[in-house]
């Protein structure tokens, strides 16, 4: 099978589901990631599209995230 070229993320306050797919849509992974380890994780992945839930707390990431 090929690459996850779309990685979706459920953004909480400690622990993040995330689903990675193909480019034809079937599930390459699904995984409950902590927060500390989040940006390594996606560090891993090959290059691809991060789709993040954009709600309260995705607002909080962004702004953790940028220091």
């Amino acid at each position: 099978m090929t690459e996850v070229s779309t990685i979706g993320v459920d953004l909480a306050k400690n622990v993040f589901q995330t689903h990675g797919a193909h480019a034809d849509g079937s599930v390459a992974f699904r995984k409950k990631v902590n927060r500390a380890p989040f940006l390594s994780f996606l560090g891993q992945q090959p290059r691809c599209v991060v789709a993040m839930e954009a709600c309260a707390t995705a607002h909080s990431w962004s702004a953790i995230s940028r220091n």
